[in-house]
């Protein structure tokens, strides 16, 4: 059953972020060949993050509406500053496009490499790899990052991107780390190069990571990915949760969990609040 406030625990810390959130409506246009999403106002995930003691959000666009942010900006504009946004961008948007998405709160542009009808670093006329050269300059100029939704396989084509470029790299969703990657994969190394050059991770989307709540199974692999980035961790709860049918949601709480289990109080405590005010200033 979908969650509703009244199913929420008590309050926790007032100044909360999360870090990784999706809105949609059911009216604009979607990519063919994947899902079709239902309606998920920006209000509704408001009033369940706030019963967390969640008040700030990170609107992150999502696959199905390509490059058209429509949704997400003007969710941004309804949020009046509370809130920031990463979307996803073609090399040819200009200064003025730019310029009117920093002011309303983006942050970021993200790669989507696992989607069906995401991204892909060699394939098409304008790859991942052709967007990110051409963009990273103008993001750099803008304080921008870049976000990655990336398999383990992907990890060190992105090390490279970004050894040679200033744009800060976020990995999504512990960086692709699934729970059957063993200790010995080649993702570890370009996930240790990433930390050395001041990468990010974004602790989320643990049912996407080939384990089942309570997500036990990838504790040792969030421990690990703490150790390498240190204070440069953010939390999100990746609600709508898409990969579930929308009767059947996971509870918010249940997002934060492995966060709860695997990292220490002032961890958990700066994933939540100062780290995400770093990174979304």
């Amino acid at each position: 059953m979908t969650e509703t406030v009244q199913d929420t625990p008590a309050k926790e810390a007032a100044a909360g972020w999360d870090s990784h959130v999706h809105v949609f409506d059911a009216g604009a246009a979607v990519a063919p060949g994947h899902y079709r999403p239902a309606s998920r106002p920006l209000a509704d995930i408001e009033q369940l993050a706030q019963a967390h003691g969640v008040s700030r959000l990170v609107l992150v666009q999502p696959s199905v509406y390509g490059t058209d942010n429509t949704v997400l900006l003007n969710a941004l504009r309804a949020g009046q500053g509370r809130h920031r946004g990463v979307v996803v961008l073609p090399p040819s948007v200009d200064d003025a496009a730019l310029a009117a998405m920093h002011a309303l709160g983006v942050r970021g542009v993200r790669f989507n490499l696992v989607s069906p009808v995401g991204d892909s670093l060699t394939a098409g006329e304008q790859s991942a790899r052709d967007s990110f050269q051409a963009l990273a300059p103008r993001l750099h100029a803008l304080g921008w990052h870049v976000q990655w939704y990336a398999s383990p396989g992907d990890l060190p084509t992105i090390a490279a991107l970004h050894a040679a470029s200033p744009v800060p790299a976020v990995l999504d969703h512990l960086a692709g780390m699934r729970a059957d990657v063993p200790a010995n994969h080649p993702a570890w190394q370009a996930i240790e190069q990433l930390a050395a050059q001041g990468a990010w991770v974004k602790l989320s989307g643990w049912y996407r990571l080939g384990a089942a709540a309570p997500y036990e199974a990838l504790d040792d692999a969030i421990r690990k990915v703490a150790g390498l980035f240190g204070r440069r961790l953010v939390w999100g709860s990746d609600w709508p949760h898409t990969a579930f049918a929308p009767d059947a949601l996971p509870a918010y709480a249940s997002t934060w969990e492995p966060v709860a289990r695997a990292l220490t109080a002032g961890q958990m405590q700066y994933a939540r609040e100062q780290a995400p005010a770093s990174l979304y200033a």
